[in-house]
């Protein structure tokens, strides 16, 4: 024996192996694989390490830019993954990581993504998907009849028209809010005349002959960054996007949206789109969706609703009046793997007319060739994977009953949540769940008393305290790695708009109870009390004090 270590050789049939002849069933990869299929909730619990690592510390592990000349053996790098990559990734179907709109996946998507990627479809053209693009027309037509509820024969005629489209299936809600609004502009500056249109001519050429000095697209304040990044690569400037106050409930004040739109048109700037939001990313709040179609109808806008997260209510009778006003959006944004619970990389807009993606087509001769029925003419993503295949099967696997389920636990779990937060003295609920989001804050019973008492320069100044005593708990709570709520930043009225930091939860994960809940609360209290926020706490303490002695009745005015 030498003790020599055995290494992989690169060799024509060393590479063909690898393409024809699994891993033994006692290798790594094979044990990985069976553990997985045994017990996921046990294997991520196992292997994903709960105290967080300095990101610094583990960018070491990826620091080697060189391309190895050698090969190594599959159960090597599968070591070096459950190592480096799994111990130090995010938990995210813990249900304590009520953070973030990412959650628990239902067990049967793990194997099923094998038989996704083994086919590895792509879906730009059916000469690379066959059956996957029906598959994907039958995924958007179920969707499109969640929102529009238009009759069989409609579906009948339009689903599978090789000429139209019922919406477009997309990488996440980014690309979907991009592509509605892609499809908004061209729509919007259609072929006249000598103009060929804006798909031809560009927006420049475009807002001259029609005679516009430029375009907006408005949004409430609590819309998405995406929505921006929209205005930006479409050309219009991300100033372009115009954002519109809220009212308490961070909804858009439909008043103010039409003052707004009116301004505009004063200065010749075309009112492209209006952006109703269903379920907005920090608060889960839901725009008046009807009041906002009206004044889309009113100034000739496309309405485009972003229902990444909140979409799926639809599926529940006792909640689905939160979104009523949706069905006449001109299209809506949907986020698979958010709500649908399916992996990550899915979303999809739909659009009620199914003629109205045709302002974007494009075709090519080797590809996705006029009236064919490549479902790449109207997508914004070239090649892609078959996800449609995960949202069809759960739509069948769990069906309306099952998502109503998960929808109505959801935003009970969330109020449920937010009564155990009012029942807790020193803690402070700062945006009620309307959807399954909510924001709270750890504040001493007494501070909040004086909060309620104090005026602007006495309210900043403790506030100003309370988000330097909130951004550690949340820091540290997650280093902990116990559990994990996100923080965010709003304005809250009664604080005169003044930025406070709040925790923000998310509960859309089914497996997350009220016990864990409980501990969540427990924690953060317990972190309030810890030496590194002791001097911030008695600062904070002492401003509170010193409010309520001024305010008390008999006290001596200044």
């Amino acid at each position: 024996m030498t003790g020599k270590k055995k290494t992989a050789q690169a060799s024509i049939e060393a590479m063909y192996r690898v393409f024809t002849v699994p891993e033994a069933p006692d290798s790594t990869l094979s044990r990985i694989d069976q553990d997985i299929s045994r017990n996921l909730a046990g294997f991520l619990q196992e292997h994903i390490v709960a105290v967080e690592r300095d990101l610094a510390e583990v960018e070491k592990d990826f620091a080697d830019y060189n391309i190895p000349e050698k090969p190594i053996f599959v159960s090597e790098q599968a070591q070096f993954l459950l190592d480096k990559l799994v111990a130090n990734s995010v938990h995210t179907a813990s249900p304590a990581f009520i953070g973030h709109m990412t959650s628990a996946l239902p067990y049967f998507m793990l194997p099923l993504s094998k038989i996704m990627i083994a086919l590895n479809q792509n879906l730009v053209k059916t000469e690379t998907s066959k059956a996957f693009t029906p598959m994907e027309r039958q995924v958007l037509g179920m969707i499109h009849r969640l929102v529009y509820q238009e009759d069989g024969a409609f579906y009948r005629k339009w689903m599978h028209d090789p000429r139209h489209t019922l919406g477009v299936m997309c990488s996440g809600g980014t690309i979907a809010n991009l592509t509605a609004l892609w499809v908004a502009r061209n729509h919007a500056f259609p072929a006249e005349g000598s103009f060929r249109g804006l798909h031809q001519e560009g927006l420049y050429r475009a807002l001259k002959y029609y005679g516009y000095e430029g375009a907006a697209i408005l949004v409430s304040k609590r819309g998405h960054y995406s929505l921006r990044k929209a205005a930006d690569v479409l050309g219009f400037g991300r100033d372009a996007l115009v954002s519109v106050e809220t009212d308490d409930d961070n909804r858009i004040l439909p008043d103010a949206l039409r003052e707004k739109c009116l301004e505009l048109q004063k200065q010749k700037i075309k009112v492209l789109a209006i952006c109703g939001v269903a379920g907005t990313t920090e608060t889960g709040n839901v725009d008046p969706l009807d009041a906002v179609a009206d004044i889309a109808r009113e100034f000739g806008a496309h309405y485009h609703v972003d229902a990444a997260w909140g979409g799926p209510t639809l599926f529940s009778r006792s909640h689905k009046h939160l979104l009523r006003g949706i069905e006449k959006a001109d299209s809506v944004t949907f986020d698979a793997h958010k709500q649908l619970y399916v992996p990550m990389g899915a979303g999809l807009v739909v659009f009620k007319d199914p003629a109205l993606a045709s302002s974007v087509e494009h075709h090519a001769q080797y590809i996705i060739r006029k009236g064919s029925r490549d479902l790449g003419s109207t997508t914004l993503e070239g090649s892609r994977p078959g996800m449609s295949m995960l949202i069809h099967s759960g739509l069948r696997i769990l069906g309306r009953e099952g998502y109503e389920i998960l929808i109505d636990q959801g935003i009970e779990k969330a109020r449920t949540f937010a009564g155990m937060i009012d029942a807790e003295p020193d803690f402070e609920l700062v945006t009620r769940p309307e959807l399954n989001i909510l924001t709270y804050r750890y504040c001493p019973e007494p501070v909040q008393r004086a909060l309620a008492l104090a005026d602007e320069f006495q309210a900043e100044k403790m506030n100003t305290c309370l988000n330097r005593i909130t951004k550690f708990i949340q820091k540290t709570q997650r280093e902990r790695g116990k559990a994990f709520v996100s923080r965010t930043r709003l304005e809250p009225a009664r604080y005169y708009h003044f930025p406070c930091i709040v925790f923000r939860v998310v509960l859309a994960n089914p497996l997350t109870t009220r016990d864990i809940l409980a501990d969540i609360l427990k924690e953060q209290r317990m972190l309030a009390q810890e030496e590194g926020i002791a001097d911030e706490m008695s600062i904070l303490h002492q401003m509170a004090e010193a409010v309520l002695k001024q305010r008390q009745p008999g006290a001596r005015q200044a």
